[in-house]
């Protein structure tokens, strides 16, 4: 087996090996590992914070987050001459009736500008694609912005495109390179206005810490309720927040109502990224009228801008709302069209840009398991069942009851 195989590597430990992918005087070399060093750790968390597509799901901190909910991590990565240059963090579980599932959200990652792209691409290709028939018995891939030849290679080597919904399809981005005037510009009618009211109204906003997360969980679980959803837990916020914060990648901001606090928002920053994670709203009282939430965002946008970040991303839309907009059937404008879905219209109120994503793609290694799975596909109720696994494997809250 060449230096260009999957090989094993002996300074850590459960590395799995793969078939010769390259000729002996390839550059590249790659290994798939279950416990990489510290310093291989390191070095990954380094090159994903260096891709602006790719998010805090590829880092370090949130496979330990994900372990609370009984993930593992498993870690594909390529060397070009030594050097670190792409790679995937697989976080995965076993599920009743199932059996090993695994997910690559916002990855591979693939250092910017790095030679020898289209190589690296097939090496990781064919890397997951060992993976995926030999410990999993389903794959699922979401690439980063930028990775649509990633998903050409998968869909190369055997993977099909997924709807399961493991992350969102595009988003909507502000670019925080402008001053924060054109960023009020972007804003809509109805929010401009509200800047310049909410000092009047009572209504204030800080920058929250630990000793806030009590708070956050529970304006969390009084959202889920008001929606019906299940919360996610106390402990699981706590921990996500200590995971992220002792790199710098959290923000918890506080929106309160004459001193009285009634909104909290989480948001993660990565790759020159910030995107909002966690919110809850306490809508017993002024807090909707007084557009609070709104408040918090614009007071994180401003933040985000500040340090140094580039862009401010809304952490995703619906199908729908993505198609309208790129096909340009619909402006952005958020005071306008009722037909947008609540939670989308909010996010256009900030201005900004819609993108997609590349398409996500998926691998079922058991010719049983993906007929049933596909017969699922064909109905409301497995159509449910596949969008709450989807929701599952990205620590998403699941709804209880319609509203």
């Amino acid at each position: 087996m060449s230096m260009a195989a999957f090989r094993h590597d002996r300074r850590a430990r459960h590395a799995t090996p793969s078939t010769p992918a390259c000729g002996p005087n390839s550059p590249l070399s790659v290994v798939a590992l279950r416990e990489p060093d510290q310093q291989m750790l390191s070095d990954w968390d380094a090159l994903v914070d260096r891709d602006s597509g790719s998010d805090v799901p590829q880092l370090c901190a949130w496979a330990r987050i994900r372990r609370n909910a009984g993930y593992a991590a498993m870690y594909v990565l390529v060397r070009q001459h030594g050097e670190l240059v792409a790679g995937a963090q697989i976080l995965h579980r076993r599920l009743p009736l199932l059996g090993a599932i695994g997910y690559v959200p916002y990855g591979p990652v693939i250092a910017p500008g790095v030679a020898g792209r289209e190589a690296i691409c097939g090496e990781l290709a064919r890397a997951l694609q060992r993976l995926s028939r030999t410990r999993l018995a389903v794959m699922f891939v979401q690439p980063p912005e930028g990775a649509d030849d990633v998903t050409r290679k998968l869909l190369e080597r055997g993977f099909r495109i997924s709807d399961a919904g493991i992350a969102p399809a595009g988003s909507i981005r502000v670019d925080l390179g402008r001053s924060v005037e054109e960023l009020r510009s972007g804003l809509s009618r109805r929010l401009r206005t509200w800047t310049r009211r909410w000092g009047q109204r009572g209504v204030t906003v800080r920058l929250g810490g630990a000793a806030d997360v009590p708070l956050l969980a529970d304006l969390i679980g009084r959202s889920a309720g008001y929606h019906g959803y299940d919360p996610l837990s106390a402990d699981y916020i706590a921990t996500l927040y200590a995971e992220l914060a002792d790199t710098g990648r959290v923000a918890l901001f506080v929106g309160e109502v004459h001193d009285e606090p009634v909104s909290a928002e989480l948001y993660t920053a990565c790759g020159g990224m910030v995107r909002p994670r966690l919110t809850g709203l306490d809508r017993s009282g002024d807090a909707a009228k007084l557009s609070v939430t709104g408040a918090v965002t614009w007071e994180a946008m401003r933040w985000a801008k500040e340090r140094g970040y580039r862009w401010f991303d809304f952490g995703g839309l619906r199908d729908d709302t993505l198609r309208r907009l790129l096909d340009g059937a619909a402006d952005g404008d958020g005071d306008g069209d009722e037909t947008w879905p609540s939670d989308d219209r909010f996010k256009l109120s900030f201005g900004g840009t819609a993108f997609r994503y590349p398409a996500a793609v998926e691998l079922i290694s058991s010719p049983l398991l993906r007929k049933v799975y596909d017969f699922a596909r064909r109905s409301n109720r497995g159509r449910r069942l596949i969008a709450g696994l989807g929701r599952k494997l990205r620590g998403g809250m699941r709804r209880t009851r319609g509203r």
